[in-house]
């Protein structure tokens, strides 16, 4: 489970998060709905120990994240809007292999991961390649393998799909819905809720830092209208 207890964040002095509270439960999909500026992103960070709260705490399985942002960072695997922020290797394979190798796992199983993280992300066979000679959806699609080599209780993802090719996206939309199917828990942020809310089980939008919509989708549909961001036509 992730929890925000009160969070509020501040930036110079001007509060990005004002006093949320939510419990994200295991194995539950959530949509986190807003437009930019909206405080999602910085929402997120929290996670795993980006950021620090001003007020208030964030738990991962009962933990305070300040107090073990190691063990936050195992259960909850991170994929940023941009994916450069996050790459820590020359090639793709030696990328995706960083978190499972930090796990002091054995070789066999490290590769095991990486074999199945691109594949799901259809980049199997591309260890050698050199990530700065990527596209910026391949790119993407690096980042996303990195999180799900990890195994993660919580996959959370930030705009996701951004620059995505279309079978990218349907094989990436595939492997999340197996994923949670399995029991991960998955938290995708986005401002286009087309694709995922059918996903989801709970759509929760975001507005100036506070939470203005926590609902089923069904429901959360008829209130997202007023929150700037891009609904299916037909929820």
């Amino acid at each position: 489970m992730i929890e925000f207890r009160s969070v509020t964040f501040r930036f110079e002095d001007v509060a990005v998060l004002e006093d949320v509270t939510l419990s994200i439960d295991d194995g539950e999909f959530v949509v986190l709905a807003g437009a930019n500026g909206s405080g999602k992103t910085t929402l997120l960070r929290h996670c795993n120990g980006l950021l620090t709260p001003d007020e208030g705490e964030v738990l991962v399985d009962g933990t305070d994240v300040a107090d073990d942002p190691v063990g936050a960072r195992t259960s909850v695997g991170m994929v940023f809007q941009h994916p450069r922020d996050g790459f820590v290797a020359a090639t793709v394979g030696a990328d995706v292999a960083f978190g499972p190798e930090n796990l002091g796992l054995s070789r066999e199983e490290i590769d095991r991961r990486v074999g199945a993280a691109l594949e799901a992300v259809n980049m199997a066979g591309r260890e050698d390649d050199r990530i700065d000679q990527l596209s910026g959806g391949e790119q993407s699609r690096v980042a996303i393998a990195g999180a799900l080599a990890m195994e993660p209780t919580h996959l959370v993802l930030d705009e996701p799909f951004t620059g995505l090719d279309e079978p990218a996206r349907r094989s990436v939309l595939g492997r999340l819905e197996e994923l949670s199917a399995a029991g991960t828990g998955i938290v995708v942020a986005t401002h286009d809720l087309r694709d995922v809310l059918a996903l989801s089980d709970r759509a929760i939008a975001m507005a100036d830092g506070e939470v203005v919509v926590d609902a089923p989708p069904r429901r959360a549909c008829d209130r997202l209208e007023g929150v700037d961001v891009r609904v299916p036509r037909r929820c």
